[in-house]
């Protein structure tokens, strides 16, 4: 059975990510239908995605799906993770990629929400960014999209405390680029992507392309890059990140112990 379901109207594609038994967890089967459809929107000439939950959903996405995460001793978010792949498949999708968002952001279903091009949500919505919970260190192309989206002293917090920030403080903060109740929501965003799709297509793919490569152009030295890849070294090595893996799968809180 698919995890999501598609429709393409108008020159618009829309993936629905329809697994609510899992609340939409980021696995490698959803994310792979998702990629191969976004390759096959790629072939069609699609000129704007949607990218949504079935109307009226509580969760949006619950994140990275914890019960693939490897044991300790394994990086857990390597170049190869599949929610490394699903973000770079869509930040590098030639046409813009619309979220809308009803329900809760959980985890890595921020980094993918926040790697979308425009984002529309419900007054309902809460976006909680949550490594922390689970003992689980955020890769550095990871941190890199929260703080493209995110000023410092808020991703900071989002990422010590792992608590949800409210839609009208994510539009606040630009993470957002309007709200709307659930009745309106899906006419506006398809009303934005029939507005992108009246316009020059290559014109979009290059200016999108030339907004990426800007936003990741950062400077950083080998060096600095091991001492990174280092730390998160320790984290994946440790007794929390056990704990943390164990305690999600017998359902109950962590105990971190710092070790």
């Amino acid at each position: 059975m698919s995890l999501i379901i598609t429709e393409t109207q108008d020159a618009i594609g829309t993936i629905v990510m329809n697994h609510t038994a899992k609340r939409n967890a980021l696995s490698e089967a959803l994310i792979n239908e998702v990629t191969v459809v976004l390759d096959a929107f790629h072939e069609q000439g699609i000129r704007a995605v949607v990218l949504r939950a079935p109307a009226g959903t509580k969760v949006w996405s619950a994140g990275h799906d914890v019960s693939e995460l490897p044991d300790k001793g394994r990086d857990p978010l390597g170049w190869a993770d599949p929610l490394r792949v699903l973000i770079r498949a869509i930040q590098e999708f030639p046409a813009p990629v619309l979220a809308l968002i009803e329900g809760g952001v959980w985890g890595g279903g921020c980094e993918v929400a926040m790697a979308c091009d425009i984002l529309v949500a419900t007054p309902e919505a809460t976006f909680a960014i949550t490594p922390a919970k689970l003992g689980v260190p955020y890769n550095l192309g990871g941190l890199l999209t929260l703080m493209n989206m995110i000023p410092l002293p808020i991703a900071k917090e989002m990422l010590f405390t792992a608590q949800p920030i409210p839609t009208s403080q994510a539009l606040n903060l630009g993470v957002i680029n309007y709200i709307k109740p659930a009745d309106a929501i899906d006419a506006f965003v398809y009303g934005l992507a029939a507005h992108i799709v009246a316009n020059s297509p290559l014109s979009i793919s290059v200016m999108k392309e030339q907004l990426r490569l800007l936003s990741s152009a950062r400077s950083i030295t080998p060096e600095l890059f091991e001492r990174m890849q280092g730390l998160r070294r320790v984290v994946y090595d440790s007794q929390d990140y056990e704990e943390g893996l164990t305690s999600f799968r017998e359902k109950r809180k962590p105990r971190f112990q710092g070790n």
